[in-house]
């Protein structure tokens, strides 16, 4: 009976060893095969007959195929295990000559009257082609991931310098919009300009074909009454009518003065030019030159400090603005009547103050005081260009003055 179970048992274990997917080969002391299964047959292409008694260094590529024996005896001798007991991956030599890769695990069995050695083998072929697929994948994967890479970095090159060629070419828009703009608001300003300038030629049309009427038939009469008094005792008309005839010219002189520097103004043509000079013989010097507008009984009076004072402005200027500022007071105020000229400093500036005893400025027209041609209801049958007050603002503006 218990024969009987020993045979069973070794039947279970050949069939199993039969049937493994793996190859397990028995071996004895010296090498030779005593055991294979159909597993080893197929991955090595021998025969039962070819592979089984025959040392299985067959089945290795050298340089073991040579050394095989040396390790067995090696291991016997010396009980130093290299392989036995411990897996590890080695190479495989099949029928062919082919060589591939494969697992090998050995294990020692000892016996009553000697020793074996069991090999579990398996292929490792597939496993190693699948990871060289891998790597393969890999490194295609990679050469792609560098290649979208450099076609990304191209591309976002490409879109910098689009980018910047953008940015190059919004500032030249915006440079020609702006200079677009400046263009309009120059022309803006020259038509302006030349609209203003229209309406001042027709006010001044307007304006001479009056102003300049009465003055000229003025001289021309006193010219042909100056001619008619030829007689000795007749002088004191003479002297009359040429005293008439140099005011008409004066009155046309001004009147010219007036458009010229005006003119001048608006083209911009007139820059300061300042030099030093002494206020107080300034003052007598525009007296003395203002003298013969003063009506009877009209007389200046010249509130100036008692230190001398030096002044470094344009004098020509404010020449101007004082002959203007006090022919105006003389022209609207009734003979008789004093006009006071008062001209102090303080913190270096020039502070000029005419006070008369005239007909004055309604109080309604006076936000129209500085503008041209601008000449109050109740001094029409006045004689006058309504330009002086605007050229004495323009004149101190060119001076950095202010009107308070």
């Amino acid at each position: 009976m218990l024969k009987s179970s020993i045979s069973d048992d070794a039947l279970r274990l050949k069939a199993i060893i039969e049937t493994a997917t793996d190859v397990i080969i028995i071996i004895d002391e010296n090498g030779a095969v005593e055991l294979a299964n159909e597993a080893a047959f197929r991955l090595f292409g021998y025969t039962r007959e070819e592979l089984v008694g025959q040392n299985i260094a067959m089945v290795m590529p050298e340089p073991h195929r040579s050394r095989h024996d040396e390790y067995i005896r090696r291991y016997c001798e010396t009980g130093h295990k290299k392989i036995i007991g411990i897996g590890r991956e080695v190479e495989g030599r099949r029928k062919d000559g082919t060589v591939f890769p494969l697992r090998l695990s050995v294990s020692e069995v000892k016996l009553q009257d000697k020793r074996i050695f069991a090999g579990i083998i398996h292929d490792l072929s597939e496993q190693r082609a699948a990871e060289s697929r891998i790597i393969k994948l890999n490194a295609e994967l990679e050469q792609r991931v560098e290649m979208r890479t450099e076609e990304l970095a191209n591309a976002v090159n490409q879109l910098l310098k689009i980018n910047k060629k953008l940015e190059r070419e919004i500032k030249e828009r915006e440079a020609a919009e702006m200079l677009i703009k400046e263009n309009e608001t120059r022309l803006k300003d020259a038509l302006q300009r030349e609209k203003e300038l229209s309406e001042l030629k027709s006010r001044f049309v307007s304006m001479a074909s009056h102003e300049f009427r009465t003055p000229l038939s003025t001289i021309l009469s006193s010219a042909d009454l100056i001619e008619a008094y030829v007689a000795g005792e007749q002088q004191p008309k003479r002297e009359k009518h040429v005293k008439r005839v140099k005011s008409a010219v004066a009155t046309l002189t001004g009147i010219l003065n007036d458009f010229l520097s005006l003119s001048r103004l608006e083209e911009g043509q007139i820059v300061t030019e300042p030099v030093h000079f002494q206020l107080r013989s300034f003052c007598d010097e525009i007296t003395d030159e203002i003298h013969g507008l003063l009506k009877p009984g009209q007389h200046i009076v010249h509130l100036i400090p008692e230190e001398p004072v030096n002044l470094f402005l344009d004098k020509k200027f404010l020449k101007n603005i004082f002959f203007n500022l006090l022919s105006n007071a003389i022209k609207y105020s009734d003979a008789d009547l004093p006009i006071e000229c008062e001209t102090t400093l303080k913190d270096d500036k020039l502070c000029i103050r005419i006070t008369d005893q005239g007909i004055g400025i309604p109080e309604e027209e006076q936000q129209h005081l500085f503008t041209r041609f601008f000449r109050a209801h109740h001094v029409e049958n006045i004689q006058g260009t309504g330009l002086g007050l605007n050229i004495v603002k323009r004149y101190v503006e060119l001076m950095r003055g202010l009107f308070l």
